[in-house]
């Protein structure tokens, strides 16, 4: 596909600054935040472009291809669109919209358990080719039957999440009345009337919800039983005794996502994962965490031949997808980069960050004289 973007929007700070112009202050600190104090937020992003490439301005360059294979699958970029939860309630249907720009751009596009768009509704926007993550559910029954429907839509890869045994302290949300369980306040629909576009997509596409788990939730849950229904039916914390069955009854690829040890790497190839996602949720979880890079680098030299080792946390431009994979990565996937763009232009909110981040992407490998994605550790400034 085309990579035309909108010049008026040049980089993703610029669609940052427009989504929170377009959207209620709630909805935009919402994604915009980490938690605690924003430490690791912040440090994701800088000390990923602290890594260095060298140039080769002399070799013979034949030209570069931004193509890269994951599990058998050769996709148009080295980068995806990360799950993130609630997307409908940063931009109404920015679910769908995303998925249909992954699937045109053929890219991933991985689904969360608690977003806004359905397993099955996915799966046909992208023909079979959507990922899911799966929130683990406390009842087997319930993780045996999620699981089926992801079988059943043809997503070639299950991603599990290792990151969030407890939710992450998120002051902002606190404050926003977005917490468990969420509520509504005065200055909430105060933000909503100050944006009226936002508010008349959310009336057209209707309130958000969790779509995938709508055939388990009772019905007429108000807010505060939200909560605890999400408190009672998902549990975070993995470990082998949960991961063994999943990895029994899956056929397909099986992702572990939120690594960050080399402990949690050598028990996801033991368990006999097909790949790893080296992330801190995007500095939502642990405030006095590393940045992601810092063990992507470690962990990729030690197992990236044993498992695909690929990164997400802190990427927000096509140079930093480069100094990610230069650091090792395999592969690389961005959430809040892609939000911004659909929250600030809609429904071409996917397809011009997507184009945007291929033409950057694709600007750095000419200029190093990097003619393969799997070429950008040769060009790693150690």
């Amino acid at each position: 596909m085309a990579n035309k973007f909108d010049t008026r929007f040049p980089s993703i700070d610029d669609l940052r600054k427009r989504a929170q112009k377009k959207i209620p202050k709630f909805a935009f600190e919402y994604l915009d935040g980490g938690c605690n104090e924003d430490v690791n937020l912040k440090r994701n992003t800088s000390e990923l472009r602290e890594v260095q490439l060298r140039p080769n301005y002399l070799r013979k360059h034949k030209g570069s291809s931004l193509k890269t294979k994951l599990f058998g699958v050769e996709y148009d970029a080295p980068f995806g669109i990360a799950p993130v939860g609630l997307q409908g309630l940063m931009w109404p249907n920015s679910s769908e919209i995303l998925a249909k720009a992954a699937f045109q751009h053929n890219i991933p596009f991985i689904l969360s358990t608690v977003t806004t768009t359905s397993i099955e509704r996915a799966s046909e926007l992208t023909e079979g080719k959507a990922w899911f993550q799966l929130y683990h559910p406390t009842e087997n029954k319930l993780r045996d039957d999620i699981i089926k429907r992801a079988e059943s839509a043809e997503c070639p890869v299950l991603v599990i999440l290792c990151d969030v045994p407890t939710f992450g302290f998120r002051p902002r949300d606190i404050r926003n009345g977005l917490a468990m369980p969420p509520k509504m306040n005065l200055n909430n629909i105060l933000q909503v009337f100050g944006r009226p576009e936002w508010a008349l997509e959310t009336l057209k596409y209707g309130q958000p919800g969790f779509e995938t788990l709508k055939p388990y939730m009772p019905k007429g849950l108000d807010l505060k039983q939200l909560g605890k229904f999400m408190d009672q039916t998902f549990s975070g914390r993995l470990n082998e005794e949960k991961i063994k069955p999943i990895r029994d009854m899956w056929k397909g690829k099986l992702v572990l996502k939120g690594v960050a040890s080399d402990y949690d790497t050598e028990e996801a190839i033991r368990l006999g994962l097909d790949g790893i996602i080296v992330s801190n949720h995007g500095g939502r979880q642990l405030d006095a965490g590393e940045s992601t890079v810092k063990p992507l680098t470690s962990i990729a030299e030690k197992y990236g031949e044993q498992i695909e080792v690929m990164m997400d946390s802190g990427i927000r431009s096509g140079p930093d997808v480069a100094r990610a994979m230069a650091s090792g990565a395999k592969f690389t996937f961005m959430g809040r980069s892609f939000m911004y763009g659909v929250s600030a232009l809609g429904k071409r909110g996917g397809n011009h960050t997507i184009s945007l981040l291929k033409t950057e992407l694709q600007q750095v490998m000419e200029q190093i004289c990097c003619e393969k994605t799997t070429d950008f550790p040769n060009h790693l400034i150690k």
